[in-house]
């Protein structure tokens, strides 16, 4: 049986139903974590080719450095915003495995994250060397939280291990 529109049992059941939405239960924002990063980016000097074209130690270290500062400041990366970048002064070291002397180009990024997880990606490179948490005081992680940071942190070792046996190769 067909039933038309304005039958008073269909305005009943439309009428209750609440007029507005109770908002849902919202979480609170969560915290956002502010760090300083250190990387020190090495310079290995490169013989000249042809005559022309050799550069020192110093040199290359601070051409690397100025690749990897434009890409932390043009490349976006979800969940991380990179609020400033300093450059420190270059320093040389003897390298007794290569034999020369190695200079480093240090950097120290100044970063706003969403998540521990997004700090990865910083600490598990070859150039990192310290991590200073700005804000906030104390970090609480839940039993989740915690075991979902172990998890990428292996994955990501991982790929390391993989990636280096791929170029020793």
């Amino acid at each position: 049986m067909l039933r038309s529109y304005r039958e008073p049992e269909r305005l009943e059941s439309i009428a209750e139903f609440p007029k507005t939405i109770a908002p849902a239960e919202e979480k609170p924002p969560a915290e956002k974590i502010r760090v300083r990063v250190r990387f020190d980016y090495r310079g290995l000097p490169r013989p000249a080719r042809f005559f022309f074209g050799g550069k020192g130690a110093k040199e290359v270290a601070e051409e690397i450095r100025q690749q990897q500062a434009n890409m932390w400041r043009n490349v976006p990366i979800q969940g991380v915003h990179i609020e400033d970048i300093e450059f420190f002064e270059l320093y040389t070291v003897y390298d007794e495995v290569e034999e020369t002397y190695v200079a480093y180009a240090p950097v120290e990024l100044r970063a706003t994250l969403d998540s521990l997880e997004e700090l990865l990606r910083f600490v598990s490179r070859d150039e990192f060397r310290r991590v200073e948490f700005i804000e906030p005081e104390q970090l609480n992680l839940a039993r989740r939280e915690l075991e979902r940071l172990f998890f990428k942190f292996g994955e990501m070792l991982q790929q390391r291990l993989k990636e280096r046996e791929i170029g020793s190769r």
